[in-house]
């Protein structure tokens, strides 16, 4: 056990230098404006999203500050707090530091405050409510694993399985984990998968929820031993293909420096992939700040423009 603690502050200490090698990159915009029979997934970067349907505005996994710890992020978010719609939930997928950024949560609610806006709910995996329950939030729900919220009427939000694990420190196992799927009547369902490696539980998730939309993560699956907690971009495509979507958004890369592969592998190497299998129209990458929107009146849709912290 000390042995592998050692090695993995020796990996952490080569992460945080070499994660400011380099200055960082990149922009914020503006979130899109959307109207109550549209809906927009917005990247703010890693594995951040402000999702907008029926009418709410729901962020998963928040991250907007520069460094978790000392960690530090090579491109900057998407969006700006300051910028944000009235945020009616914050969905966190899991304890890691990459996922459930404290300042960034109660940076959240404080916005809303000083608009004079209700607080935003968090609906967190059960075992993660004592990290956010101080931040400011109306109110925190749990959710266990095929659970469901109707918290956020009209949206459903159903907690769903993955396979990767949940403690903040490497000592506190007790915590979840798992992903999200959000429907609504005459609204694409949309699932955020929560940090996973490959199993087969994607096909079960596809066959209960019928997700059309899929946000997968495809970053630090190198070495190869990262895929017991990670997909690689041929793991998540295989992923895409069980869940049985129509629109693959990617997601946990080109953002930190979690794993030895090359920071900007793992898109290319996605959409060689995809290509491959010859669903490279399937794939819907985003910039930071960019946002796919559908159109629900028109036939198509659009792109516009124990001590020690866990990681990843």
């Amino acid at each position: 056990m000390a042995i592998s603690r050692t090695n993995k502050l020796k990996q952490l200490y080569r992460l945080v230098k070499e994660s400011h090698s380099q200055p960082m990159q990149g922009e914020a915009r503006k979130p899109p404006v959307v109207r109550t029979n549209e809906s927009a997934i917005t990247f703010i970067g890693h594995s951040s999203f402000l999702i907008q349907t029926a009418g709410k505005a729901v962020l998963i996994d928040p991250v907007f500050a520069t460094r978790l710890i000392l960690l530090r992020r090579q491109r900057r978010p998407g969006l700006k707090i300051k910028d944000l719609p009235r945020i009616d939930a914050v969905l966190l997928t899991h304890a890691h530091m990459d996922h459930l950024n404290r300042p960034s949560l109660r940076a959240i609610t404080r916005e809303m405050r000083r608009r004079k806006l209700p607080a935003p709910i968090a609906i967190v995996p059960n075992g993660v409510e004592d990290l956010v329950k101080d931040l400011g939030f109306a109110r925190v729900e749990s959710l266990k694993w095929w659970e469901e919220s109707k918290a956020l009427s009209p949206i459903t939000i159903t907690a769903t399985p993955a396979k990767h694990w949940g403690a903040r420190m490497f000592s506190d196992t007790h915590r979840g984990f798992g992903g999200y799927a959000l429907s609504a009547p005459g609204a694409p369902t949309l699932y955020h998968s929560g940090d996973t490696a490959y199993f087969s539980g994607f096909r079960e998730i596809g066959q209960r929820l019928h997700p059309e939309i899929a946000m997968l993560p495809i970053g630090a699956y190198y070495p190869d031993s990262y895929r017991g907690v990670h997909t690689s971009p041929e793991d998540a495509l295989q992923a895409f293909k069980d869940l049985g979507a129509t629109t693959f958004v990617p997601m946990h890369f080109n953002t930190f420096r979690l794993g030895r592969e090359p920071m900007d592998e793992p898109l290319p190497r996605l959409l060689a992939a995809a290509k491959r299998m010859g669903i490279a129209e399937k794939m819907y990458p985003l910039s930071e700040g960019e946002a796919w929107r559908s159109h629900p009146l028109r036939a198509a849709t659009e792109m516009n423009g124990g001590g020690v912290p866990v990681f990843g």
